[in-house]
């Protein structure tokens, strides 16, 4: 081995064919760690390994393990999430359920994290007894793990399992009203709801659309047509980012007819009290309920759904699939994308059914049941015309046709 200028180690290691390579540089590296450079780098020629590759493959490492911590793939992730369209709000939900981790696991590289560091950390959550919260950062941090080995940045995902070792929470279900009579005191009372005219109206028209909350606050008159009776949601406004379609009855149609009057000039069908360029909170048709006397136990925007689909079934008229379209509960199968388009017409009759059905609760002389309304009467309604959606029509179902009881 020899310097150049009492500046670089230098060393032959193999044939005198070979330049010789630097294993340092004097006085910043010894004399005895540049022999021991120099063993390594033997060993290596030794099973055939180029000890300047070897090197390069290091450099390139360190680099991609500073780009490869916790915080740094995590927010990559949520810009990535951002850019796929998903909503302020899910993305706010993603940067808060990193927050609580941030501090114990936020600089270490995702391959020097173990199964049992992200439980521990995870554990400081859920011992405030905040399960659900635990199982949420969870699987958001699996989701992150899974997106660091698709980008070459993890090996494996040590917190898909992770479910196992946390309490489970509770299943808390929305609470919803579903007996007949008292539904159809609900009805009465937001008719008579005497607060913003534009969150009555809202109310008036979740119980018919029973589309999610967060979708009814966002719609906006570009996504109407009244015309043809439909309302478009783009995939950017629904939870599943698939768009939907909802047949609107006579009088869902009546409802947003009454809203254009008033908002007719806005961009959104409900906007806020307080600036018609934003939505209503998340919170408004709630807190409209409360003032109405329905409490958190009793009734919450959510809710509505959860009616609709209880009473649709119990009607032993529809389709179950059709009940689930209406929804909006995803199918991603072939299957799934053809009924789409197959069941359309039923989910026509279905919503001009419902809005029928809610009149005779709203009424509320001689209530009957969801099956007592469907053998009294049978179902007719206008066919708004089916949204453009280009399925193919060359694949083979079983149909069942309206009209057929599903009991």
């Amino acid at each position: 081995m020899a310097t150049i200028g009492a500046r670089l180690y230098l060393s032959q290691l193999s044939s005198f064919r070979e330049p010789p390579q630097s294993i340092g540089s004097y006085p910043e590296i010894g004399l005895n760690e540049a022999r021991q450079r120099r063993h390594d780098a033997r060993v290596l020629l030794a099973h055939g390994v180029d000890p300047n590759e070897e090197r390069k493959r290091l450099e390139k490492a360190k680099i991609l393990e500073k780009s490869s911590t916790l915080r740094v793939v995590a927010l990559e992730f949520i810009e990535k999430k951002r850019k796929d369209g998903f909503s302020q709000k899910t993305l706010y939900k993603m940067a808060w359920f990193f927050s609580l981790v941030e501090k114990d696991l936020g600089d270490q590289a995702l391959n020097d994290l173990m199964p049992y560091e992200i439980l521990q950390a995870i554990r400081k959550v859920e011992e405030n007894g905040h399960y659900e919260t635990a199982n949420r950062i969870r699987g958001f941090i699996a989701r992150v793990f899974r997106y660091g080995v698709l980008t070459g940045r993890a090996a494996t995902n040590p917190a898909a399992e992770l479910g196992e070792a946390l309490i489970k929470p509770k299943v808390r279900h929305h609470a919803a009203i579903i007996d007949p009579s008292a539904f159809g005191q609900l009805l009465r009372d937001i008719d008579n709801y005497g607060g913003y005219i534009g969150t009555r109206l809202a109310l008036r028209l979740a119980p018919h659309v029973f589309v999610r909350p967060g979708e009814l606050r966002s719609a906006e008159w570009t996504d109407v047509d009244r015309d043809n009776s439909v309302w478009k949601i783009p995939s950017e406004k629904m939870k599943m980012r698939e768009p939907h379609s909802v047949p609107l009855s006579r009088q869902s149609l009546a409802i947003i007819n009454e809203a254009h009057v008033r908002f007719g000039n806005y961009k959104l069908v409900f906007p806020a009290r307080k600036s018609w360029r934003k939505p209503m909170s998340d919170a408004t048709l709630n807190k409209a309920l409360r003032t109405m006397g329905y409490r958190n136990e009793d009734m919450v925007s959510h809710g509505f759904r959860s009616t609709a689909s209880t009473l649709l079934n119990e009607s032993r008229l529809w389709a179950p699939e059709t009940i689930e379209l209406a929804l909006s509960h995803v199918d991603d199968s072939v299957r799934g994308i053809y009924q789409r388009s197959q069941f359309w017409d039923e989910r026509v009759e279905m919503a001009q059914w419902w809005s029928d059905y809610l009149d005779h609760l709203r009424a509320g002389i001689d209530i009957l049941s969801p099956k007592q309304f469907a053998q009294r009467r049978r179902k007719v309604a206008p066919r708004p015309i089916e949204p453009t959606t280009g399925y193919s029509s060359n694949v083979t179902m079983t149909v069942r046709f309206p009209g057929q009881n599903y009991g």
